[in-house]
């Protein structure tokens, strides 16, 4: 310490002091911090030095500066930004939307500018896992810090202290709380029998390494006075033994410290205590005093005037401070072990404990990052998660570079599984990783991955918003399972919940701390009108810095690669999306639009792509929110693609409601291609888990059933050609991205129906079917191949990069439709009973026309009408569809057909 006191002694004591030496075995939460108006997320301002007419100025600590100081604007570069700038481009006009938009702008400006005056940037605001939880401190023990600005003192019990709600404890009013309502209580690892206390405050241990060198018996003294012949220049030596920062030190934050703001009146303020070591100096040789002098002139608050010798200024500014000494001093891991007994112990169970207004309180933590259930099943408790290093996971691979085009393969992993049970992250990885690498697709979406405590939710009643599920594995566990999907080339994407959560109080969010609204909107605007969940306050401070570092911390902690923001009509309104829209922008800027929820997003979208500039976000809203896609800079919300849930709900009220042969075509191409002119950021899919996990019937389900016994042959072969024709048709009109549930590429003939009380909690119904893929002659292995085949032609064609689909025909009474994008000419005869065998198709090139892709051929469980004779067609010079070149082709009944140019003829 008084190697560090020796130059900066007249400013140190005017400054923040380092971190408590802890006593052994208690609470740190009795006295941890001098300031109760500090901010445990902000980084304390460290002193800064500016040249000003000759003279230095040292900037005192934040807490320390007056409410009414004025700071000075910072200049920020608004070039290029316009708030409605996506309008003007769409060719839109609508006054109460644009200034709608630019309201919304300058609340998100106002908004970064508090954000840059609490926390720097947003990647600083969304850094806050890193503090709070339970987390090993290098000083030989665990900080826990909590956000509940309704309790009025908060404990930290679990197995580690026999559930004791006194123990460690923090209380209102005393140190450990602070003024936004953060408690951060600290827990000293226990000398073990023999061990003698720590001779310097400031050791440190590494809690990851065994070897380093403050294992190998480092005599501390002698590294001290090699540090100090290194270091101090002669005739410097003089304040080698000054003890005042140590004495300082023990004084504030000793066992006999203040507790509270009243006793901590009784020591003297910094400028007494300056007075004081200046006097105490005064009979010093003049040689061995630096040229230095601290001066208050009043002119400015917190500004010194220092005056110095400038040679010696610069001599000491060239000085390297000996950090290689102190990372020296820190041990190991075996030291440590050797030394403490852990304060918690990996695996521990552990709760937060609140008194409250309304009574006590016990909940889990926030920001646990493990749950498990308790004995029983009706409440959870916080896992402390420290492995040892021989447990930790350590990754093998890098992030896949993000592929043109996204085939993306959505699963559920606790129903990926064959047997009637909850599959687990490893079986995932072994078993169900190798067939979607085969099946063609170059990423993986998860739903259902956050913790959750009703498992039949399928995961979106979340809980614990930075813990991986404990039914499917650990956190090494989804670690391993990402790493693996990374290794085979897959990107890995999570279904995010952020529209609302769980309103489950024992184990969720829900009254946190006692308060109805401590992370949620009070009374009806608080609660989702249908789900029975609850809504975040977007607009909170603390609450966006809760979901945007939740967002931060699977990316960095579990190297996601991906987001689709689950449901943002929930969070965008409060009617909470049931509402019947009719297209007017007024509906999308009227008092149920929730303007917080939309900045929250445009953050998240900020902030992530700051973080990862490869990083893929999604938009599932079934309002179509205008500008989803929009650069920020434009009035846009940011997000990279949006889904199209319209065109599976087409699909699905033709198959239940209406007879195959009464199809319109012009309303299947309508649907498809509706909002073409956003499709640049579209991701479409025929089905997803919907159809799946919510009651509905699966596709497959409806047209074929589970075997050929079910259905007369001929409804069944109609069955599985429009299940061909529907996912071949959704893949290459239209969008960038396309996405298909588990199972569904080779017809999985039953929905998913988790265990609940209805069926006796039965998991007959809660896996996939994998076997039926066992029979290589099989229907299921003959969708698969198509499905195969699809994304192969789709990764050689590259057509979800192209451009939308160009419309050739659309022929309602012969149920055809004919359309090129990029290379490929696509042919659908949706008729159930007509074949054409000579229909013709205008192209814009003559030559040879190629079969690439068949529904009806055999291999893919079709009848093979076009024999391998017919496969290569030539063009004739004949006028048709306004093109100049015909093809007459075959068209067998309900069947489609993908021809490539092989060939051009010049005539």
């Amino acid at each position: 310490m008084a190697l560090v006191a020796l130059y900066t002694e007249p400013c140190f004591i005017l400054s923040r002091f380092p971190t408590p030496a802890p006593s052994h075995g208690s609470s740190f939460a009795q006295g941890n911090h001098a300031a109760s108006s500090f901010n445990p997320i902000l980084k304390s301002p460290e002193w800064s030095r500016k040249s000003r007419k000759g003279r230095q100025i040292c900037r005192c600590t934040a807490t320390e500066q007056p409410k009414n100081r004025r700071e000075r604007p910072r200049k920020r570069s608004e070039k290029g930004t316009d708030p409605a700038g996506f309008l003007e481009r769409i060719g839109i006009s609508h006054k109460t939307f644009a200034q709608f938009l630019r309201d919304r702008y300058k609340s998100l400006k106002d908004l970064k500018d508090t954000i840059s005056q609490r926390d720097e940037n947003l990647l600083v605001l969304a850094s806050a896992y890193e503090m709070m939880g339970l987390h090993r401190n290098p000083r030989h023990g665990v900080d826990f810090m909590e956000w509940a600005p309704g309790a009025r003192s908060c404990s930290l019990v679990g197995d580690f202290n026999d559930w004791s709600e006194t123990e460690n404890r923090a209380r209102e009013g005393h140190f450990g709380r602070d003024d936004y309502g953060y408690w951060r209580i600290f827990l000293g690892d226990k000398l073990r029998d023999g061990e003698p206390e720590e001779k310097y405050y400031f050791q440190e241990y590494n809690y990851v390494d065994d070897f380093d060198r403050g294992d190998k018996d480092v005599d501390i003294d002698a590294l001290f006075q090699k540090m100090n012949d290194d270091y101090w220049e002669p005739g410097e030596d003089e304040y080698i033994d000054n003890d005042i920062p140590e004495r300082l030190y023990e004084e504030i934050f000793g066992p006999n410290g203040p507790q509270t703001e009243e006793e901590l009146d009784n020591i003297p303020d910094a400028r007494t205590r300056y007075e004081a070591w200046k006097e105490s100096q005064k009979n010093k040789p003049q040689s061995n005093l630096p040229p230095i002098d601290v001066i208050d002139d009043g002119t400015t608050f917190s500004g010194m005037r220092i005056v110095d010798d400038p040679v010696w200024r610069k001599r000491v500014r060239e000085k390297k401070p000996p950090l290689a000494y102190w990372e020296e001093l820190r041990k190991g891991r075996k030291a440590w072990m050797k030394k403490y007994i852990p304060s918690i112990p990996h695996g521990c169970r552990v709760k937060v404990f609140f008194k409250t207004p309304e009574g006590p309180l016990e909940r889990v933590p926030a920001w646990a990052t493990y749950v498990l259930p308790d004995p029983g099943g009706k409440r959870a408790s916080a896992i402390y998660w420290e492995p040892p290093p021989e447990n930790v996971y350590q990754w093998k691979n890098k992030r896949p570079k993000v592929p043109s085009s996204l085939r993306i393969y959505e699963c559920h992993v606790g129903t990926s599984g064959s047997e009637p049970k909850i599959c687990s992250f490893i079986e995932f990885s072994e078993k169900v990783l190798p067939h979607i690498k085969r099946s063609g697709y170059n990423a993986i979406q998860f739903i259902g991955v956050q913790e959750h405590f009703d498992y039949a939710s399928a995961g979106y009643k979340v809980t614990s918003m930075f813990a991986v599920s404990s039914r499917f594995g650990t956190p090494e566990d989804f670690k391993h399972l990402v790493d693996t999907a990374h290794g085979s080339g897959l990107l890995v994407f999570l279904d995010i919940v952020h529209s609302y959560a769980a309103q489950d109080e024992m184990v969720g969010l829900a009254s946190f701390d006692g308060a109805n609204d401590c992370y949620f909107h009070c009374g009806k605007r608080g609660h989702h009108k249908y789900w029975g969940t609850r809504i975040f306050k977007y607009g909170d401070y603390e609450v966006i810095r809760f979901l945007l570092s939740n967002l931060k911390w699977w990316v960095e902690e579990y190297k996601i690669d991906g987001f689709q923001f689950h449901s943002l009509s929930s969070m965008l309104y409060t009617h909470n999306g049931f509402f019947k829209f009719t297209g007017d922008l007024e509906e999308y800027c009227n008092q149920y639009v929730d303007r917080d929820a939309l900045i929250y997003l445009i953050l998240a979208n900020e902030m992530l792509h700051q973080l990862n500039p490869s990083i893929i976000t999604i938009a599932e809203d079934a309002t179509y929110y205008p500008g989803l896609c929009e650069p920020i800079s434009h009035g846009g919300l940011g997000f990279d693609f949006f889904v199209n849930m319209s065109i599976s709900q087409m699909w699905l009220w033709l198959l239940e409601n209406v007879p195959a042969d009464q199809w319109n075509m012009n309303m299947i191409v309508d649907t498809l291609m509706k909002n073409v002119q956003k499709n640049e950021k579209m991701l479409v899919y025929p089905e997803n888990h919907i159809q799946s996990i919510t009651g509905a019937r699966s596709f497959a389900e409806v047209l074929f059933g589970s075997s050929q016994t079910t259905l007369p042959k001929e409804s069944f072969v109609r069955g599985v050609s429009l299940y061909k024709m529907i996912r071949l048709i959704t893949l290459s009109m239209c969008g960038h991205a396309y996405l298909n549930f588990m199972g569904n590429e080779f017809g999985h003939p039953a929905k998913i129906e988790f265990p609940t009380r209805k069926n006796n909690f039965s998991f007959t119904y809660a896996r996939r079917q994998w076997d039926l893929l066992d029979d290589r002659d099989c229907l299921h292995n003959q969708l698969l191949s198509f499905d195969q085949a699809m994304m192969k032609m789709e990764e050689k064609g590259r057509i979800l990069e192209k451009r939308p689909a160009r419309i050739h025909r659309i022929d309602d009474s012969a149920k055809v439709i004919i359309y090129t994008r990029g290379p490929l000419l696509f042919v659908f005869n949706f008729h159930q009973s007509q074949s054409y065998s000579s229909y013709e198709i205008g192209v814009e090139e003559a030559g040879e026309y190629q079969v690439l892709l068949d529904s009806d051929e055999t291999l893919y469980g079709g009848l093979g009408h076009i024999k391998s004779e017919q496969t290569l067609q030539r063009t004739v010079r004949k006028r048709t569809d306004k093109l100049p070149n015909t093809l007459c082709l075959l068209l067998p009944k309900q069947s489609s057909q993908v021809y490539k140019l092989a060939r051009i003829l010049r005539i």
